[in-house]
């Protein structure tokens, strides 16, 4: 009985080692997630916009007059801290978050929330959303920092990938993935893109 016990264990011992050495050998494309959220999170933003919109109230409904009021409409996003310049620190969004907003606000990784101007560019729905140095304390300064920038022609199909934002304008929240595909053209309603 000694000997099958000794044996069984030599047997495991042995499988035990082979799946850690199989799994330090095969580390490309794995990730510790922690330690890119941690990494990434400071040049991360949530965006919040407001526009006002005519809308149409429940009387217009029955041909009442005055059936169109307006209304304060809120939408939400995400953004990425591309740079800083002498005066100002820009952030990259899609300009769909700021298209027709009236105001703008930045809330960075330490909660703190500051007034911005936006430079569209909706023909590729990208926005560059600007926040005045001058406005932006020190000890929110010190948490904060410009993105590191990849070279996506590097991409390879099958890379493992992280994704952080603020889905759905509840704050942010992180999720992981793996790249399908690369070169795709995507067809929008006003134009096409490669990706």
């Amino acid at each position: 009985g000694t000997s099958t016990q000794t044996e069984a264990q030599a047997t495991t011992s042995t499988k035990s080692s082979l799946l850690k050495t199989t799994s330090s050998t095969t580390s490309k494309g794995t990730m510790d997630v922690t330690d890119i959220v941690k990494s990434a999170m400071p040049s991360i933003v949530s965006i919040t916009s407001k526009s006002v919109q005519e809308v149409e109230n429940y009387f217009g409904m029955f041909g009442g007059r005055n059936s169109i009021q307006q209304q304060e409409v809120e939408s939400a996003g995400s953004g990425i801290i591309i740079g800083k310049n002498d005066s100002e620190l820009l952030i990259a969004t899609n300009n769909h978050v700021i298209d027709g907003a009236e105001t703008v606000s930045v809330s960075f990784v330490d909660n703190e929330t500051y007034e911005a101007t936006i430079k569209p560019d909706s023909d590729k729905d990208l926005a560059v959303v600007a926040v005045p140095l001058s406005s932006i304390s020190s000890d929110t300064m010190s948490k904060i920092s410009v993105a590191t920038i990849g070279d996506s022609s590097k991409l390879e199909v099958g890379e493992q990938v992280v994704a952080i934002g603020n889905a759905l304008g509840y704050g942010q929240s992180v999720t992981t993935g793996i790249v399908s595909a690369t070169n795709r053209t995507l067809d929008s309603e006003d134009s096409s893109e490669a990706s």
